[in-house]
């Protein structure tokens, strides 16, 4: 799950960079649009990794919900990017970074490392649970 929080935040943090070049090279829009799928091929993977994490893996459901609203979003961004309609696509792509990158650093996003970060044979303390 870490590693598709990361993959995920690169490539919204790529996304604009491919915008700038939309307006500045004349083959940018393909860029533009490669970068705009591989964001929803990796939220797809995210969703993927999140049952996947659930279901053998005794994870949380909720990963699952976050990843499934995730994908509806990046969803309607790739829509409203193919529409044009730039005044609710440029915001949105911003919230989805920041939701991408506040996911990423919150330690509860790689329930492992946690685990593995206590002494053998000592409780967890509260802060970690």
């Amino acid at each position: 799950m870490r590693v598709t929080a990361g993959l995920q935040t690169l490539a919204l943090f790529l996304a604009p960079v491919t915008a700038g070049l939309l307006l500045t090279m004349p083959h940018g829009h393909a860029l533009h649009s490669a970068s705009a799928y591989t964001v929803w091929v990796v939220a797809v993977v995210q969703v993927v990794a999140a049952v996947l994490a659930w279901r053998p893996g005794g994870g949380s459901p909720g990963a699952i919900l976050y990843a499934a609203v995730f994908l509806g979003l990046v969803s309607a961004q790739v829509a409203l990017g193919i529409a044009h309609v730039k005044v609710v696509h440029v915001p949105l792509g911003v919230l989805l970074f920041g939701v991408s990158l506040l996911r990423l650093s919150r330690p509860s996003a790689c329930p492992r490392l946690r685990e593995r970060s206590r002494r053998p044979g000592r409780p967890a303390s509260r802060a970690a649970a």
